[in-house]
């Protein structure tokens, strides 16, 4: 699968999410869990050594600025229309956690982050096991699975709120290939029964 492929990255995250529970379910815990890893990467220590000399703070200088920055890039090199949108949240997520982390300190901070976490993955392990009846995408592709997840729920709105398509006739090339991949997971599961 190419890397920036959004045909096929949102055909193989189409064949997880099929059940419109399960996919109103990632639509509301999807975001959380990125906004809570950049809260406990706003702790991670800076690249540079902080100068004092210098007039202007570097709160750019940690992992969560990188993380958001290269999701935000990602997702323009996708669709740059939907990709400004997913990118405007990561900067809001970026900014949000930035402030919750000097508001909450790491004493704190770790302890929501956790719960955080603990709810939102368990909500979306509950939405593959009982509506979607299918192990949740993570455990084919791992990396697919963490990058994509926010701009796939944020495309899923917006095609269903509006009607949006990175270009003409892409959602109804991505059902085929949702098709195909049931029709092969399908498959293979027979096999092994």
């Amino acid at each position: 699968m190419a890397f920036f492929d959004l045909e096929n990255h949102f055909a193989f995250y189409g064949a997880y999410h099929r059940n419109p529970v399960n996919t109103a379910i990632h639509v509301f815990f999807v975001w959380p869990i990125f906004f809570s890893a950049l809260l406990i990467l706003h702790f991670s220590p800076p690249f540079f050594f902080y100068l004092p000399n210098l007039e202007f703070s570097l709160w750019w200088n940690n992992v969560a600025f990188v993380v958001a920055l290269l999701y935000s890039i990602f997702y323009l090199a996708l669709d740059l229309r939907a990709g400004s949108l997913a990118a405007f949240l990561c900067a809001l997520c970026w900014i949000g956690s930035s402030f919750l982390a000097s508001q909450l300190r790491w004493s704190l901070a770790w302890k929501v982050v956790l719960v955080v976490q603990l709810v939102c993955w368990t909500q979306l392990f509950i939405g593959h096991g009982i509506f979607e009846k299918r192990a949740p995408a993570l455990l084919d592709n791992l990396v697919q699975a963490f990058v994509m997840g926010p701009f796939f729920v944020l495309l899923e709105v917006l095609h269903n709120l509006f009607g949006y398509e990175p270009y003409p006739g892409f959602h109804s090339k991505v059902q085929a290939k949702v098709e195909a991949n049931i029709n092969e997971w399908q498959e293979s599961k027979q096999k092994l029964s």
